[in-house]
C-alpha cells in the first residue's frame, strides 16, 4: 500500500505582489509549495522567498517593502537577517487622499456597557483610588502608605472601589526645570489624576524635588478636594507622619469614592489604548489586523482608538498619511517621524535598533516589516489628529499618539491621554496589566495562547486555521464591552499594573 504524499506545509502570501510569503508550519528542505522546492529549513513565522531576488532588489510583504535583499537570493530560501538588510528609501505620503467622512450610528444605537459616569462628564471603566509621586524619592513612602491601607483593611468596607495604586517612578528631579522632560512628566501626572478610572488621588513629595507639586497644581488649577489630596515628606515631618498622614487622606476619600455606581453609557465613551509587544511573524496576519476590525466597529460607534509606538509604524506611515483627515494632521505624523530619526541618531542608535532579539526570532527582520504588521492595528478610518506623549486626548475616532516603542512607556502616554480600556497583542508572551486601565491580552498564534492561558485573554491564532478577521474583530469588540463593564481581564485577575506605570523620560539627567 503506497503512502499518502505528506501534506506541503502552509504558507500565507498576504499580497499578490509579494516576493516572499511567510510560513504557518515549520518548512523543511525539499517541500513543494507556491510551485517552488524549498531550499532551506524556514521556522514558523518566518518568510520563504517565491522567486529569485537580486542583490539590492526589495523584499515585498503586504505589498510593502521590507527590505533589500543583502546578497543574491534563490526561490525558495529562507528570508532573514542573514539576507535581509534594510535602508532608506522614498515614500510617498499622498497626505489625506483615502479620508473619508465616517458613518457614525446614532447613540440610540451604539452598543452600551457599564461605566463610571464622573462629575466632569468622562466615564471610568474602573473605580481606583491612586497614590501618585513627584519624585523618586517619595516613592517608597507612596508604597507604604499603600500597604498600610491594605493592611489595615480598610478597603474592605468599601467593596465598589477597585483597589489602591501607588504609582511610582524613577524621575523627577536631576532634569532641566523648564525643559521637554519636566513638560512630559507634568502632563503625564496630571492625565493620571483625572482619568476616568481614577475616583481619588494623593499625590506625595519629598519637597525639594524640580517637579514641584505646588507648581504643578497651580499650572493645571487643581485644588485640593475630597478626590485630591497632597503632602510632601519635608513639611510633614518625615516618614511616619507622612505615611500617618497619607493614610488619613485616604481614608477621606473612601466613602465618597466609593459612591460611584455603574451605569449603561454608550460605547462612544470608549477611548482604547492599541499596544503590541514580544510581536512575531503572525502579529501582522492575526491578531493586529483583527485588533483593526474591532477599531473600525469601535469608531462606528462613536468611541476613539489611539494607536502609538512611533518607532513601530517606521516605514509604514505613509500608509497613516493617507487617510489623514487633513494634510496637516499628516504632516503632524511626518513630523514625529523626523525627530524620531533624529533622536536615535543623536543617541548614536538606528529605527532598525527596534525589532527586540525576541521579534526577529519570532520572524520579523526589520522595522519596516515590524511597522506595517503593527499599523494594522489602527483598523481603516480617517486619522483624525495626532497629539503628543499624554496630551489629553480629545478627537473622536481613530487617532495617533507620540510614544516610545516600549510598551509601558507607551501604554502610561495613553492613559494619561484618557484611555480607560486597552488592548495588547503579542506573539512571544508579554507578561503585562496596566492599572488603573484594564489590559486585555490578544494572542497571535495558538501556540502561546495555550502556553500562557493565565494571561491570554482571546486566542487570534485561529485565523490562521480559517477563521474569519471580522468575526474574531466582533469578538475583541464584545469583550472589551464587558471588560469596560467590570469583567475581569488575565492580567488584572493576576495582579499586574502597580509596577508598569513608566513615564518616558527625555533629555539629560544631571
Amino acid at each position: 500500500m503506497l503512502d499518502k504524499p505528506a501534506l506541503a506545509p502552509r504558507t500565507v502570501r498576504l499580497h499578490e505582489n509579494d516576493n516572499s510569503a511567510v510560513a504557518v508550519d515549520p518548512i523543511v528542505p525539499g517541500s513543494i509549495l507556491h510551485g517552488i522546492t524549498a531550499k532551506s529549513r524556514v521556522p514558523r513565522g518566518h518568510k520563504i522567498a517565491l522567486a529569485p531576488i537580486a542583490q539590492g532588489e526589495p523584499i515585498l510583504k503586504f505589498g510593502q517593502i521590507i527590505g533589500f535583499a543583502s546578497q543574491p537570493v534563490e526561490a525558495g530560501e529562507w528570508l532573514h537577517e542573514h539576507n535581509v538588510e534594510m535602508h532608506a528609501f522614498a515614500r510617498e505620503y499622498h497626505f489625506a487622499e483615502d479620508a473619508r467622512a465616517e458613518t457614525i450610528l446614532p447613540v440610540e444605537a451604539q452598543a452600551t456597557f457599564q461605566g463610571f459616569r464622573r462629575q466632569n462628564g468622562k466615564v471610568g471603566t474602573r473605580n481606583y483610588l491612586a497614590i501618585l509621586t513627584s519624585v523618586n524619592c517619595s516613592a517608597s513612602v507612596a508604597r507604604f502608605i499603600a500597604r498600610e491601607v491594605e493592611r489595615s483593611g480598610l478597603l474592605d468596607d468599601y467593596p465598589n472601589i477597585d483597589g489602591i495604586i501607588p504609582l511610582v517612578h524613577g524621575t523627577g528631579c536631576g532634569m532641566d526645570l523648564k525643559g521637554e522632560g519636566a513638560d512630559i512628566l507634568k502632563r503625564t501626572q496630571w492625565g493620571y489624576a483625572s482619568n476616568p478610572n481614577m475616583a481619588g488621588v494623593l499625590m506625595v513629595g519629598l519637597g525639594c524635588e524640580v517637579f514641584q507639586i505646588d507648581r504643578w497644581k497651580e499650572l493645571y488649577n487643581i485644588q485640593e478636594s475630597d478626590t485630591f489630596r497632597s503632602l510632601t515628606i519635608q513639611d510633614t515631618g518625615g516618614t511616619k507622619k507622612s505615611v500617618e498622614k497619607g493614610l488619613e487622606a485616604i481614608r477621606d476619600m473612601l466613602p465618597l469614592a466609593s459612591q460611584a455606581r455603574r451605569e449603561t453609557v454608550p460605547a462612544s465613551e470608549l477611548m482604547l489604548a492599541l499596544q503590541c509587544g514580544g510581536s512575531d511573524g503572525y502579529s501582522g496576519i492575526t491578531a493586529n489586523p483583527a485588533l483593526g476590525a474591532a477599531v473600525d466597529i469601535l469608531v462606528r460607534h462613536g468611541g476613539t482608538a489611539i494607536l502609538s509606538e512611533t518607532p513601530e509604524i517606521y516605514g509604514a506611515e505613509h500608509l497613516l498619511t493617507r487617510r489623514a483627515a487633513t494634510r496637516e494632521v499628516g504632516e503632524k505624523l511626518v513630523d514625529l517621524i523626523g525627530w524620531w530619526e533624529e533622536y536615535t541618531a543623536r543617541n548614536r542608535g538606528e529605527m532598525n535598533n527596534n525589532p527586540s532579539p525576541g521579534n526577529k526570532a519570532g520572524g520579523l527582520t526589520t522595522i519596516l516589516e515590524k511597522s506595517l504588521g503593527a499599523a494594522a492595528k489602527g483598523g481603516t478610518t480617517t486619522l483624525t489628529d495626532v497629539y503628543r506623549y499624554a496630551e489629553p486626548v480629545t478627537s473622536k475616532g481613530f487617532v495617533f499618539m507620540d510614544t516610545p516603542g516600549y510598551d509601558p512607556v507607551s501604554a502610561t502616554g495613553q492613559v494619561a491621554g484618557g484611555a480607560n480600556v486597552l488592548c495588547f497583542t503579542t506573539g512571544r508572551g508579554s507578561a503585562y496589566g496596566c492599572k488603573p486601565t484594564p489590559s486585555i491580552k490578544l494572542a497571535t498564534n495558538s501556540e502561546i495562547y495555550r502556553r500562557m492561558i493565565d494571561d491570554m485573554d482571546i486566542n487570534c491564532g485561529d485565523i490562521l486555521d480559517g477563521a474569519s478577521i471580522a468575526d474574531k474583530g466582533q469578538e475583541i469588540f464584545e469583550t472589551i464591552l464587558r471588560v469596560a463593564s467590570g469583567e475581569r481581564s488575565k492580567s488584572e485577575v493576576l495582579g499586574y499594573g502597580d509596577a508598569e506605570f513608566l513615564p518616558w523620560q527625555v533629555g539629560a539627567v544631571m
